[in-house]
This record gives structure tokens, C-alpha cells and sequence, in this order.
């Protein structure tokens, strides 16, 4: 019996020690971190991670933007979206205008020299009893390549078109003298327009066509 109470007395100090002990230590700290033992190779990853992600927080926005992106947004009100929208509706109506001797049309939509130019071809045609007929069958890709904006406020963009066509050209005998109209063209056409920033119209004219 003495042996027990001995034992049982024994606990009882062990206990209370601990409960001490606790008191005092306290116990481990939520927030404590533990030490991550790191390779040189993984040491050497981390710090060439942490050197990219500083140089990109070091560079605006301005410096990620090409140059054509940083032009395009310096001209007021201009929205890529958008004009690339209407830039796409004008092409179709420019071809169809120009086959069809739609000056009026062309006039609206055209710069002077360009309209001029367009004038004459079509006088002469007229003169030589030929018509033309084209057929835009689908805009395959269109993207803008290039833009200026002059210290005088003129704005120009320059956009290429590929696009699906059947064109010809007949004589006064209805008869086709140039094309095919079971041939579908694939053509590639560089096109330019301008816009003077400050006018108070929207509208971009087309102010140089060509073929690529």
C-alpha cells in the first residue's frame, strides 16, 4: 500500500512540475515559422524570380506598349474596335462604289487627291464602254500596321486587308475581258486613312489605296 501512495505521490509532483513548466515556457506561438533549409540551385531560382517580377513592377505601362500602341493612343477619341469596324464596312463600300461609278459615294468616303484619281479612272472607263464588277466575298484578316499623328494634329492610320474577291471588268458587248467569275481572288491591300484631330467629325477618310 506504501508503494502505491508512493507512486501515486510521485505523479502528482510530475504533474504539477509540468503544469509549472507550462506557465513559464508557455506554449509554441501560433505565428511561429519554421526555417526552410534551401539548396544553392533553389536559392538561386528564388532570387532570379524575385529579380524578374522586380524589373516588371519597375516598368510602366507606357514602356510595355509598342510604339504603334503608344501612338494609337494619342489620338483623342480613338478606340481600335470601333475603328477597326468602320474602316472594314468602308472597304466593302469603297469596292462596291468604285464598280459600280458610285461617285457620291466615293466622295463621302474618299480624301481629294484619292477621289480625284478614282474620277479618272472611271471617266475612262466610261470612254472605253467598260464595266466593272466585284464581288468582296469575305475580309479574311485585317489588322492596323502602322499610324502617325504630325505636331499639326493630323492623325493617320494604315491598315492591311486580306480579303476574298471575284472581280472583272467587261466590255461594251458584255463580254469579260479581264478576271474570272468563277476565280476567287485572294488579295492583299495596304489602305490609309486620315483625320484632322481637331475637326469636329468623326469620320476617317480613306486617303491611299494599294496592292501588297
Amino acid at each position: 500500500m506504501s508503494a502505491y501512495l508512493d507512486i501515486i505521490i510521485l505523479l502528482v509532483v510530475t504533474v504539477f512540475i509540468l503544469m509549472r513548466l507550462r506557465s513559464v515556457l508557455g506554449t509554441r506561438p501560433e505565428n511561429e515559422h519554421r526555417i526552410l533549409v534551401m539548396t544553392d540551385e533553389e536559392w538561386k531560382r528564388m532570387k532570379a524570380k524575385q529579380a524578374r517580377l522586380d524589373e516588371h513592377l519597375q516598368m510602366t505601362p507606357e514602356e510595355e506598349q509598342s510604339p504603334l500602341e503608344r501612338t494609337l493612343d494619342k489620338i483623342p477619341g480613338f478606340y481600335k474596335a470601333d475603328f477597326c469596324a468602320r474602316a472594314a464596312k468602308v472597304f466593302e463600300m469603297v469596292l462596291t462604289a468604285f464598280a459600280m461609278r458610285d461617285e457620291e459615294t466615293l466622295k463621302m468616303l474618299t480624301g481629294k487627291k484619292l477621289f480625284a484619281k478614282f474620277q479618272e479612272i472611271i471617266a475612262q472607263r466610261k470612254q472605253e464602254g467598260i464595266s466593272a464588277e466585284s464581288d468582296l466575298i469575305r475580309i479574311e484578316k485585317m489588322d492596323i500596321q502602322d499610324a502617325n499623328l504630325s505636331p499639326k494634329g493630323m492623325a493617320q492610320i494604315v491598315v492591311q486587308f486580306v480579303s476574298e474577291q471575284v472581280n472583272l471588268l467587261k466590255n461594251a458587248a458584255g463580254e469579260v475581258i479581264e478576271g474570272d467569275e468563277n476565280f476567287v481572288q485572294k488579295i492583299t491591300d495596304i489602305w490609309t486613312f486620315e483625320k484632322d484631330i481637331h475637326a469636329s467629325s468623326p469620320v476617317w477618310l480613306l486617303v491611299s489605296t494599294k496592292k501588297k
